[in-house]
């Protein structure tokens, strides 16, 4: 193996976009440390990308900080660095606010701000040994633009929470040349929105100004993108489709 090949892990890389993070990454010629807290999914997700060498798999509930101190001491011992975390992991599940409880809500904060948290925490002192390195979280545009029949307040908290944080740790790991981002997806088509109830992706291309839903690929390139970008830090790029800015008349 080469041993100058940059080394990204990401959280949630069973299905959906984390998966097609990890397969873009590895075409790229990017080292891959991929989690997931589902271990047979996580294990078809590593054979359905034909069980390369410049990836490994990690089981655990990234909500958990012993998992985000695994992902790096897998990276380290695999391939000796660490030189971008991409926080993707989260699970969406509607439910009306009045109907919330506390084991609902802590579930979406465990996985979604806690396991962005600590997972950051973990790989941040490997980033400045590295003498720089990235952060990506992927957020969502739906905190700029809500959508009153889709009761989703339990993971906007935890995606509010992300965002707050990027631009906060972008400013104070700036001087360790740590560059910190977010990336926020529209309605993107992944496995999700089937056990989300929602049968046909497709049903909600006229949200977007350029009139359909977004692909696994649009997030890969706009986290490629940002992966190398030495000049971007504290930034959340938008990847939606227009979704936010604005609608169009029919």
């Amino acid at each position: 193996m080469t041993k100058n090949k940059k080394v990204v892990i990401v959280t949630g890389a069973s299905s959906g976009i984390g998966f097609n993070l990890a397969r873009t990454l590895l075409a790229k010629g990017y080292r891959v440390v991929m989690n997931s807290s589902n271990k047979e999914r996580l294990e078809k997700a590593y054979a359905d990308l034909g069980q390369p060498e410049d990836a490994v798999i990690v089981v655990g509930d990234i909500g958990k900080a012993e998992t985000g101190k695994k992902l790096v001491a897998a990276a380290i011992e695999a391939f000796g660095r660490v030189d971008a975390l991409i926080n993707n992991a989260g699970i969406f599940e509607p439910r009306p606010f009045l109907e919330v409880d506390e084991a609902h809500l802590d579930k979406f904060l465990s996985i979604g701000l806690k396991g962005t948290y600590f997972a950051t925490q973990a790989a941040i002192p490997e980033l400045k040994k590295q003498g720089g390195g990235h952060v990506i979280n992927i957020g969502t545009t739906l905190l700029d633009h809500a959508l009153g029949g889709l009761p989703i307040t339990a993971p906007m908290a935890a995606k509010g929470a992300i965002r707050a944080i990027t631009a906060q740790l972008a400013a104070e790991f700036s001087k360790d040349n740590i560059r910190v981002n977010s990336v926020a997806p529209g309605i993107i088509r992944t496995p999700m929105h089937t056990k989300d109830g929602v049968d046909n992706a497709d049903s909600m291309a006229g949200l977007h100004l350029l009139g359909r839903v977004g692909e696994t690929k649009d997030i890969a390139s706009a986290v490629l993108y940002l992966l190398e970008s030495d000049f971007v830090t504290g930034i959340e790029l938008r990847v939606d489709g227009g979704y936010a800015a604005g609608h169009t008349l029919s």
